[in-house]
């Protein structure tokens, strides 16, 4: 399953505000409320939240993936965020992460989720990506250079 198939291109936030976890991980969260309302924002975040205690999201390189399992949703819901400043979300590069990808899976998902984290992850490791998905122009622009690297893949 492709990034592309996942992510509703309106669940992309071109300027993310925060400056700190907590609300990056609320915009990221928001994003998706907005495409599904039948999410419950409270309960995406707390369950992002038990999972960031467990050790941070922020793999490095300026990218983070908060993710988390949640029951009673049909299937993995993706959501894209960018901060040009960079938010400090104790990453173990110690850097600001600059590029987000929020997951929320459904609760007795194991593969897929798995499967999905290591395509995001294998997307972001190349330093060219990053550098398009930080200089593209707007929520439909980064949808696009999405799109166009998992043509390449």
């Amino acid at each position: 399953m492709k990034i592309s198939e996942l992510l509703d291109s309106k669940a992309i936030v071109a300027d993310l505000q925060a400056r700190d976890k907590q609300r990056a991980l609320e915009e990221l969260t928001d994003a998706l409320v907005a495409c599904d309302l039948s999410l419950d924002r409270d309960e995406v975040i707390a369950v992002l939240q038990e999972r960031e205690k467990l050790g941070s999201t922020g793999i490095g390189d300026g990218v983070a993936i908060p993710h988390g399992k949640l029951a009673g949703i049909p299937e993995l819901m993706l959501a894209f965020g960018r901060s040009r400043a960079g938010v400090n979300f104790e990453s173990m590069d110690g850097q600001p992460a600059h590029l987000f990808f929020l997951l929320i899976a459904p609760e007795e998902s194991v593969g897929v989720h798995l499967k999905t984290l290591a395509r995001i992850s294998k997307l972001l490791k190349d330093a060219a990506v990053r550098q398009k998905l930080l200089d593209a122009e707007g929520q439909d622009a980064i949808y696009q250079a999405i799109l166009d690297e998992e043509a390449q893949a």
